[in-house]
């Protein structure tokens, strides 16, 4: 229980101590390398190959999002989030770091991963033991959230996230991404459910896509400015 309240609090310390109040969470697998060479001897060197390129869009997009934020008018910052390990969420912390902003690694201890990647802003590095605290903190200073193709860690991140949008767990307004839609068409059949009965129509509208780091820019930042802009602020 004492492990519990110390990984609750923690953060909530670290955020206060340097301002920060809205994050722009990147979620995705840890398996996507920079790049897989040709001769790479790794049986899931061919599959991962394909997927390569989504490292240097997050990269990009979280690099555009900080300086965004960065020259944005008033106090209110958007810092860039992520599971602090390899792949997908060392590319988005890279990318911050590449704008001169900081970066937030909500790390995972595990047997088979690395303890956190090395663009991690020091004092925002953490590591957790427990996943449903660690979940806590990705979501409680998250107003956008941008999903990227990933296995069983992005799928149960990116359905825990819509189940409480839908079930209005979650009320404050938080913009969902889903990057990559030919991949998240192959993996989950949204169509299929509706059509099923097991979600509803609108529940379609609780995420959009985006194939390109432009797109993707467009509405995290449009989406940012509609309803967390500086003149909503005294509203929040």
């Amino acid at each position: 229980m004492i492990r519990v309240i110390a990984e609750l609090l923690e953060p909530q310390f670290r955020f206060e101590r340097h301002g920060i109040e809205d994050t722009i969470v990147f979620f995705g697998s840890a398996r996507i390398p920079e790049a897989v060479p040709a001769n790479d001897p790794n049986p899931d060197a061919g599959g991962l190959a394909a997927l390569t390129p989504y490292y240097d869009d997050a990269r990009e997009l979280a690099r555009q999002l900080t300086q965004w934020s960065q020259d944005r008018p008033g106090e209110r910052q958007f810092v860039v989030s992520s599971g602090g390990g390899p792949g997908i969420m060392e590319a988005a912390n890279r990318g911050a770091v590449e704008a001169g902003g900081p970066t937030i690694g909500l790390g995972i201890s595990l047997p088979f991963e690395p303890a956190g990647n090395p663009y991690l802003t020091p004092d925002l590095a953490f590591e957790f033991h427990y996943f449903f605290v660690r979940k806590f903190h990705f979501l409680y200073t998250a107003k956008a959230v941008v999903y990227f193709p990933g296995g069983f860690g992005t799928l149960d991140e990116l359905m825990e996230l819509l189940t409480l949008i839908q079930t209005q767990k979650v009320r404050k307004r938080m913009g969902v991404v889903l990057y990559g839609r030919s991949f998240w068409d192959s993996v989950i059949d949204f169509d299929a459910m509706v059509a099923h009965g097991v979600i509803s129509p609108e529940d379609r509208e609780l995420f959009v896509f985006a194939d390109d780091v432009d797109s993707a820019f467009t509405q995290i930042c449009g989406f940012l400015e509609e309803n967390y802009g500086e003149s909503l602020l005294e509203q929040d």
